[in-house]
């Protein structure tokens, strides 16, 4: 039997902030507010929903208690997916974003992680959600790092 489930529809985070939050995902991943459900986020309780890409996958932002260094009872980690173009383009911007993994220690090119498959960075939010950038055009992505390490010498 075929399955009706289309996709992921949101990840629920709590954060001590939503609108913090929302402005600091915009700044690193480019989400943006979904102005179809503002009115949401108007009940205390309700949450704030970002996207990426017009709303058909959301992070919801709730205000509470983040995640923080408690051990994960649900998801590990949050993971989106970029071309190669996107993956380089977010590497080129590590050193203006001052980004941190999970250890606090801080996110570089270095910190790459080769999947043979899939290229991926890990890296937290500000509240200790673990978070993803991943790419599966390896060929493309593998170029444009050589590229990209060439020019950083």
């Amino acid at each position: 039997m075929a399955s009706p489930m289309v996709q992921i529809d949101h990840v629920e985070l709590f954060v001590p902030s939503r609108h913090e939050a929302a402005a600091w995902y915009r700044r690193i991943l480019g989400l943006e507010i979904l102005p179809e459900y503002v009115e949401w986020a108007s009940d205390p309780r309700g949450p704030l929903m970002i996207s990426s890409d017009g709303g058909r996958t959301k992070l919801a932002l709730f205000d509470g208690d983040p995640q923080g260094s408690r051990t994960t009872a649900g998801f590990h980690l949050v993971a989106f997916r970029v071309g190669a173009e996107g993956f380089v383009e977010f590497l080129k911007r590590l050193d203006d974003l001052h980004l941190q993994d999970h250890r606090n220690r801080t996110v570089t090119v270095d910190s790459v992680v080769d999947h043979e498959r899939a290229y991926s960075i890990y890296f937290s939010d500000p509240y200790g959600h673990r978070l993803e950038v991943t790419t599966y055009e390896c060929e493309a992505t593998r170029a444009a790092m050589k590229a990209l390490a060439g020019h950083r010498r």
